[in-house]
């Protein structure tokens, strides 16, 4: 019994009438005739008996009809899937995650991409980023995010944004009296940075930026996230410099302060990629993706730019 017989099974039980199924399906009476028959032979047992107008189901016919219209029903639909996830939208997506990131740009880019694919199931991975690397090399993720990303020779990065630095103090810190500040302010201060692994990190970022200002930071706590941080910050143990989308972190005691640095102190938040993944869902995020950098004023060009170097201020959003 072959799929063919099922669909021309279906047909005659569905018109009753040999002649009117040969012309739905476009085929002639008389191998439709044959094919009816043939199936009948398979299955030991009548389908149809004749009738005035054509052709009755037998009560084998019946049943068989009832378990046809399910299979044929579970054949279109698996047709359609296939064509879906062929044209990437359909499947899963697996992505790499880092702390700050989750709270503002990642989350944007990814609802964007699940509202363009609502049938591509969005799986996130928190990872740092050496284990993004080696987590896209194993194929156990399809996208990272992450920033600073060292040049390595299988992988890609762009930019999706730009982000301003801040600075976060306790609002019984003198400086917190302050609308905005610079590096120097904070000479004095004792820092919290963050992460604490991984190389180059943002901790590096700005122990180096700091020391391009003419001091070195004295280091009160290393941690390894920005949310950490922002806590040790709200406890009393130091300042800390942040990314702007840190501040989407409200914690009692602490405030933000923009730095008014120039050249304008900025950092990325990128995306990274096997350079050899030719998968239909990846090249659809990226489009998704390259929409929204497009959007938020990140052109190729920015995107190649060393991480250390300050870009220009980004455009705001529209």
């Amino acid at each position: 019994m072959e799929l063919r017989h099922l669909r021309y099974f279906a047909a005659v039980a569905k018109e009753q009438n040999i002649g009117r199924a040969a012309l739905a399906l476009n085929i002639s009476q008389p191998p439709l005739t044959r094919q009816i028959q043939q199936l009948e032979e398979d299955l030991g047992t009548r389908l149809f008996t004749r009738s005035v107008k054509g052709v009755e189901l037998t009560e084998a016919g019946r049943i068989l009809h009832a378990e046809v219209v399910n299979i044929l029903a579970l054949v279109d639909l698996a047709q359609e899937r296939t064509r879906r996830a062929g044209q990437g939208l359909i499947g899963r997506l697996d992505v790499g995650i880092f702390g700050s990131g989750m709270f503002d740009v990642v989350p944007r880019v990814l609802l964007r991409f699940r509202n363009a694919f609502p049938e591509v199931s969005i799986v996130l991975h928190t990872l740092n980023k050496e284990e993004q690397i080696e987590a896209l090399r194993q194929r156990r993720i399809n996208i990272g995010f992450n920033r600073l990303v060292r040049e390595v020779p299988d992988i890609d990065s762009q930019v999706v944004m730009w982000e301003r630095l801040v600075a976060c103090v306790h609002e019984t810190n003198p400086l917190a009296a302050n609308v905005k500040l610079s590096l120097d302010d904070l000479a004095n201060e004792p820092f919290v940075l963050f992460p604490n692994v991984g190389r180059p990190n943002f901790r590096d970022f700005v122990v180096d930026l700091c020391r391009s200002r003419g001091f070195t930071p004295r280091i009160a706590q290393e941690v390894g996230d920005g949310v950490t941080g922002v806590a040790l910050v709200a406890s009393g143990f130091g300042v800390c410099v942040v990314p702007e989308s840190v501040t989407y972190f409200r914690a009692v005691g602490v405030v933000y302060l923009p730095l008014e640095e120039s050249p304008p102190a900025m950092l990325d938040v990128s995306c990274l990629l096997r350079r050899d993944d030719d998968s239909v869902i990846v090249r659809e995020f990226m489009h998704v993706l390259n929409a929204f950098r497009a959007e938020n004023g990140v052109s190729d060009i920015l995107s190649k730019m060393r991480r250390t170097a300050a870009p220009p201020p980004r455009k705001p959003a529209k």
